[in-house]
């Protein structure tokens, strides 16, 4: 067998008489002739001052470097972007959130391959830099390793926890008369009382626990808190990691199977976890050359139960997960059941079973997580929808809902804005069905997320009285009857964009049905006088949508469309 060379990479720039300029470069920025020697770790930081998600990542990069260096290599931290979805919600600057997603991992590929660095480190914290930085380890398959930055503290407002799911409800409660101003601007004041990730089960958590059950960080490490000691040792512990994934040629692509995605579909499933995890784990997976689909969410969808009661339809928050044994005490319990992997490799250089041999046992009698026994729900709370209006597939979020069928009549909008517009205005009656249409990838472009109308509609009080169908998509922290990534999507020509005021249209997430009351001829014989509307932008967006596949294919960008 091969001796291992730990800077095999690194070494052609660093190594031999021809390089000598390298090297005076790079002693220009710490190195010194020690140093040429060592494998040289990337440290990707996220870190950014426009998000709380991402404003302590320059503290935990400092210390995964420190962890790299103190196992025997020369560690390199380097920036990449970040923007912030809570901020940009609602707005046109939401329409750069996913495209983000592929700024980050191009942005890490760039500078890892021109540096030819020997591993990778990544720190993210907003939800489009976790897959972003997978994609990046996907394409790059050099031993790597992803530190999720943490999850923010609830806030307290009246001696109730908040967080920024309920400010964005709080829209809609205050337009509708039902809290007072007063306490409007108290939620707000509250809702973020520091740094880290968005507190509910949303976006960002959702995706730090499936890259755990991935094998791509390290075991409990998802629910740690951002502002704590645990995610300071965690990131010096991944530091220390990844050079033992050097020694050991562990790499992306060994870790992250077919069987690895299982797992993290399962645990999103048990989590409750977002919509956002169908469009992020397919793209992930479609990198790697993994076949992934659709269809493996609906199937693991029907095994697995939805466990945990926790925001946006629960009560609790990632915190609170973590003070009852976190992440990694929810996939033991998975295991030991058999709805996990145990031989998936991870991280660690151990698989995911000799990972949770130790793991921590969850708090009993807590309210958090429930009993597989007496689960919220006996199924996945994810559900793919297909039908007329569909056919290539759709995504719902049943948690938290009594009813799970609508039919009624379509209120067309062609953006969110005017769609948030008529929610507020009142134009909006139990009994309706919302399309917001021409915001899917290519359509908007950027397939906004859709939570300032989602959660008006919820402060206005029809949580399920109201069916949204869209070919957006929607924040971790959206519930409701509400529908998305509805495919193909209305630029392309998807059966959403001939919908007209007043079809009738049926949500049934008990038949995964997603259609409108026409005949097949009628679809057809708009769709021959249907005309795509112009692309909107210039500049990135506009490349963005030239590029970009369909949602049910990842929304990546590396792929030339079938």
């Amino acid at each position: 067998m091969a001796k291992i060379v730990l800077n095999e990479r690194s070494s052609r720039i660093t190594g031999g008489d021809k390089r000598a300029p390298n090297r005076a470069m790079l002693r220009a920025v710490g190195f010194n002739d020690s140093d040429f020697s060592k494998p040289i770790i990337g440290v990707a930081s996220t870190w950014s001052e426009i998000t709380p998600c991402n404003a302590h990542i320059d503290k935990l990069v400092l210390r995964a470097k420190q962890g790299a260096e103190e196992a025997g290599s020369k560690a390199q931290i380097f920036g990449t972007i970040t923007v912030s979805d809570g901020i940009s919600m609602g707005t046109e600057g939401m329409k750069y959130s996913l495209v983000s997603r592929e700024v980050i991992a191009d942005s890490i590929e760039v500078v890892s391959n021109a540096q030819s660095f020997d591993g990778l480190i990544a720190v993210g914290g907003c939800d489009k830099n976790m897959p972003g930085c997978l994609i990046a380890m996907a394409r790059l398959n050099i031993p790597s390793i992803f530190v999720y930055g943490g999850t923010i503290k609830p806030g307290n407002y009246n001696g109730k926890d908040v967080d920024i799911v309920s400010i964005f409800e709080a829209v809609g409660s205050y337009s509708a008369g039902k809290i007072s101003k007063h306490d409007f601007h108290g939620i707000e004041c509250h809702a973020c009382p520091g740094h880290g990730s968005c507190g509910g089960m949303y976006t960002a958590n959702t995706m730090a626990s499936a890259i755990e059950a991935l094998g791509m960080s390290l075991p409990g490490s998802a629910s740690n808190p951002a502002e704590s000691e645990d995610k300071r040792s965690d990131t010096f512990e991944a530091g220390k990691a990844v050079v033992s994934l050097l020694k050991s040629n562990i790499r992306p692509k060994d870790i992250m199977t077919k069987s690895a995605f299982e797992n993290a579909i399962t645990v999103v499933m048990a989590l409750g976890g977002s919509t956002n995890s169908v469009l992020h784990l397919i793209a992930i997976a479609k990198t790697l050359e993994v076949p992934l689909s659709i269809g493996d969410f609906d199937r693991i969808s029907k095994k697995v139960p939805h466990i945990a009661d926790l925001k946006p339809s629960g009560k609790f928050v990632m915190a609170d997960l973590d003070k009852v044994g976190g992440s990694a005490a929810v996939m033991k319990v998975l295991l030991d059941v058999g709805l996990l992997h145990g031989g998936c490799m991870t991280v660690t250089g151990k698989t995911m079973a000799e990972n949770l041999k130790n793991a921590p046992k969850l708090t009993d009698h807590n309210e958090i997580i429930r009993s597989l026994r007496e689960p919220l729900r006996k199924t996945g709370p994810l559900v793919i929808l297909r039908g007329n209006l569909a056919p290539e597939g759709a995504v719902a979020k049943v948690s938290g809902l009594k009813r799970t069928s609508i039919t009624g009549p379509a209120k067309i909008f062609e953006s969110e804005e005017a769609c948030l517009d008529a929610i507020l205005g009142k134009k909006i009656v139990a009994g309706d069905v919302i399309v917001i249409r021409y915001e899917g990838p290519k359509g908007g472009p950027g397939m906004r997320e859709m939570l300032a109308p989602t959660s008006a509609l919820i402060g206005e009080g029809f949580l399920d009285s109201v069916g949204l169908i869209t070919d957006g998509r929607f924040s971790g922290g959206t519930h409701g009857m509400v529908v998305g990534h509805v495919c193909p999507e209305a630029q392309v020509g998807g059966p959403i964009a001939v919908l007209r005021e007043g079809d009738l249209v049926t949500i049934d997430a008990d038949k995964q049905e997603l259609s409108v009351k026409l005949s097949d001829a009628e679809i057809k014989k708009r769709l021959a006088a249907w005309k795509a509307p112009s692309l909107k932008y210039k500049g990135v967006l506009r490349k963005y949508a030239r590029h970009v596949l369909s949602a049910s294919e990842g929304a990546i960008t590396d792929f030339e469309e079938k």
